[in-house]
C-alpha cells in the first residue's frame, strides 16, 4: 500500500510550520508517518519547495516536491499520485496525529473499482483522509490547468465510493481521524488528547 502525505502547507493560522511542532514529545509529521508505517509498503511526502525535508527520507519514506507548485492540496494529490509505485494511494494531511489505521486499511480494500474512496459524515466529506486512484490523474490535470482547486470538483467527474458514518464508526469510532492541526487551540487540543492513552494510542 502506498500512502501519501501532504506537507506543503502554508501553516498561516500558526505562524510556523506546523509540521515541526510537536505532540507530546513527537512532531506532528512524524506522528503521522509512525502510524502509516505500520501499513504501507512506501510513504511519500509532497512538500511545496525543492529542498524541504520535513522528516528524513529513508528505503520507504521519499520526499517529493509539487509538481504545479502553489496548486494547494489537489495539486499535493497529484504529485502523490504520479510518484506512487501502485495503482491506489491513501492520502493524507501531515497534520492529522490520531489517524486510525484500521479506518485506512478499510478504505483501501472496501471498493476497487471506485476512483476514490471518500469518508462522510452528514453533508460534510473528508477528502484529506482518502483513498485515490491513479486513474484520477487525467481529470485532476484537467482541474489544475483550469486552475479550479477544489477537491469538490474532482469528486464530480470520478467515481466515489463513500464510507459512512456507520462504516467510520465502526473503525474509528471517535472519529479522530478527521481531526486536524490549524490553529493553537487546535494544536492545544491535540497534546491533552496525547496524553489521554486511550486517545493517543489509536
Amino acid at each position: 500500500m502506498t500512502s501519501i502525505v501532504l506537507a506543503g502547507g502554508k501553516s498561516s493560522r500558526l505562524g510556523s510550520n506546523k509540521v515541526m511542532l510537536t505532540v507530546g514529545s513527537t512532531s506532528l509529521i512524524q506522528r503521522v508517518l509512525d502510524r502509516l508505517a505500520g501499513i504501507s509498503s512506501e510513504i511519500i511526502v509532497v512538500t511545496a519547495n525543492e529542498g524541504e525535508t520535513p522528516c528524513a527520507p529513508s528505503n520507504r519514506v521519499r520526499i517529493v516536491t509539487d509538481i504545479y507548485p502553489g496548486k494547494g492540496p489537489l495539486g499535493g494529490i497529484y504529485t502523490g499520485l504520479v510518484a506512487a509505485s501502485n495503482p491506489r494511494a491513501a492520502v493524507v494531511g501531515c497534520d492529522m496525529p490520531f489517524l486510525s489505521t484500521a479506518l485506512l486499511r478499510y478504505m483501501m480494500r472496501v471498493s476497487p473499482e471506485a476512483e476514490a474512496v471518500i469518508p462522510r459524515l452528514g453533508d460534510n466529506v473528508e477528502p484529506l483522509c482518502a483513498v485515490y486512484s491513479k486513474s484520477c490523474l487525467s481529470a485532476i490535470h484537467d482541474l489544475l490547468m483550469r486552475d479550479e482547486l477544489r477537491i469538490r470538483r474532482l469528486l464530480d467527474s470520478v467515481i466515489v465510493r463513500y464510507v459512512e458514518r456507520a462504516e467510520i464508526d465502526r473503525h474509528d469510532p471517535e472519529r479522530l481521524s478527521f481531526f486536524n492541526v490549524n490553529t493553537q487551540l487546535d494544536l492545544d487540543t491535540a497534546k491533552r488528547l496525547a496524553a489521554e492513552s486511550g486517545l493517543a494510542a489509536m
